[in-house]
């Protein structure tokens, strides 16, 4: 049971900062490629570079890697945006395994616990007999104590899990569609 209530602490905590982060603002803020196009038009690349890193978003360092090599050709600007991109993924999906781990763990767990009390009912079975139902119904409710707490503990941090890698992949997505754009308008008078 103990670490059961360590995995749901656990998951509550991941749960909570991964909602909190997995927004669109605080990844992709919706006015970060504006404002970066227009001090670039203005030919105040500092300005943005300056801009760029005071953000601090993970789309905020895939356009300062575009914009730092601005002046290249085409690929090799595609190319830095992709790593870049690439780098910046592994902070939308921190911590996401930890809680699929925890889904796919917990029902095991609650197993290992009803195995635990059914062990106990045969070993009161073996010792007593049949005849006292108290020694036998304590095995039996740990038994369906720990399956239900595996579930209890497995179902929100699997539904969790499930929102949570869908709410990182439709950001990554987002990201690229960004960087690509950034793209064209960096490479607009290339032909």
């Amino acid at each position: 049971m103990w670490p059961l209530l360590a995995f749901s602490i656990v998951s509550l905590a991941i749960v909570i900062e991964k909602a909190l982060f997995l927004r669109r603002a605080r990844i992709a803020p919706p006015f970060l490629l504006d404002q970066v196009r227009a001090r670039l038009l203005d030919a105040k690349r500092e300005e943005a570079l300056a801009y760029l890193r005071q953000d601090g978003s993970p789309m905020a360092r895939i356009l300062a890697a575009g914009v730092t090599t601005s002046e290249r050709r085409r690929e090799v600007v595609r190319d830095r945006l992709e790593d870049a991109g690439r780098h910046q993924l592994p902070l939308l999906e921190a911590h996401l395994n930890a809680l699929g781990i925890i889904a796919g763990v917990s029902p095991l767990l609650g197993l290992l616990g009803t195995v635990s009390g059914m062990i106990k009912v045969f070993n009161a079975i073996s010792v007593r007999g049949v005849g006292e139902p108290g020694s036998l119904a304590g095995g039996i409710s740990e038994a369906l104590y720990s399956t239900a707490m595996g579930l209890l503990v497995a179902i929100p941090a699997y539904i969790a899990y499930r929102f949570l890698r869908h709410r990182a992949e439709v950001l990554a997505v987002e990201m690229e569609r960004v960087a690509m754009e950034f793209l064209d308008f960096l490479t607009r008078s290339e032909p």
